[in-house]
Order: C-alpha cells, then structure tokens, then sequence
C-alpha cells in the first residue's frame, strides 16, 4: 500500500502540473490573450471646443504587436460609481489596434448641462480596457472648467476615426441605454 502512494502522488502531481501549464482554450482565454498591455498605450482626451460636455478620447498602440481593447472604453468619474455606458448598447467582441494605430471613442458627460440632478467631479479617467488602471485627467486638463458635470454618460465603441467616433456619439443621442430599447441604427458603430 505504502508504495502505491508514493507512486500516486508524483502522478497526480504531474498531471495536475501539466493541465495548469497547457494553454487555455475557449473563448475568454482567445479574447483575452491579445489584451494590450497597458504600458504600451498612449490614452488622451479633450473635451470638445464646441460642447464641453463631450470628451472626445483617443488611444495609441505603442507596442510591438497588434492587440486587442475592449470593444468601448472605460470612462469613470472621480469617486462616482459605475461607468458611462456605450451606445449603441450592443455587446460582445473586441476592438483590434494594429502596432502604431490610434483608436477614438467620443463621451458625452451629460445630456443636460442644466439638469439638477447634475453630479460635479474633477477627474475623469479612461481605459482602454476594463483590466487596466487607465488615465485620469483633470477637468482643466481636459478643458472642461473648473468641474466635469456628470449625469447619465454614454461613451462610443472604438472608431478608426475621430470623424466615426463623434458621428456614433451623435447616433447616440437617439437611443437611451437607460431604456432597454434597441437602438434605431443597430448597423452602424
């Protein structure tokens, strides 16, 4: 009996050792291999000459591969919970940025600047993707004032263009993800 065990052991050991070193396959670990590392990315945002409730965001890829983002940014605001939502409010996928590419999303912050239920922050902070720590910028950073107000905010998915992002933003704007209705252009973003 004693021998058995200790043949046991080493076996159970190997075999447990080689299913946790083999390569992961299936969905989650393929979409989330190519994740960029967040040290590669350049992350900015401006808010908008125009409307300083829009904060159009951008991202560089400044690594040796082409990777993958979350399919929309994560914008946060100062110490308030949750996250702009994206609109279109579609899901799945990632967003591929090829070595040297620039991917934009536009934000808008809030609907109504007026809206009394407007919260004030003085940081907004973006990340490509959810795993990543992201930028924080200021409200003066980004040109926005003193203070960002924030109420119900909605951000774009990944663009190839800046052009793209605030189109989306402006398609956005007919649908309300706080609804859970579907959008009335679900074919374009």
């Amino acid at each position: 009996m004693r021998r058995r065990a200790t043949v046991a052991v080493p076996a159970v050991a190997a075999t447990t050792a080689l299913l946790f070193s083999a390569p992961q396959v299936g969905a989650a670990a393929q979409t989330r291999a190519g994740t960029c590392p967040e040290k590669y990315l350049t992350v900015r945002a401006q808010a908008s000459a125009a409307d300083p409730a829009v904060v159009r965001i951008s991202v560089t890829n400044r690594g040796g591969r082409t990777c993958t983002l979350d399919p929309v940014p994560t914008v946060t605001f100062g110490d308030l919970d949750g996250a702009a939502l994206p609109v279109p409010a579609r899901g799945g996928g990632t967003y591929r940025l090829g070595v040297g590419g620039t991917a934009y999303a536009a934000a808008r912050t809030i609907a109504d600047p007026a809206d009394p239920e407007a919260r004030r922050v003085g940081t907004l902070t973006v990340a490509g993707d959810p795993s990543h720590w992201g930028r924080s910028f200021t409200a003066a950073e980004l040109g926005a004032g003193d203070t960002i107000r924030v109420w119900e905010p909605v951000t774009t998915w990944w663009q190839p263009k800046s052009a793209d992002a605030d189109r989306a933003l402006e398609r956005g704007r007919t649908e309300s993800p706080w609804s859970g209705g579907q959008p009335k252009d679900s074919s374009g973003v």
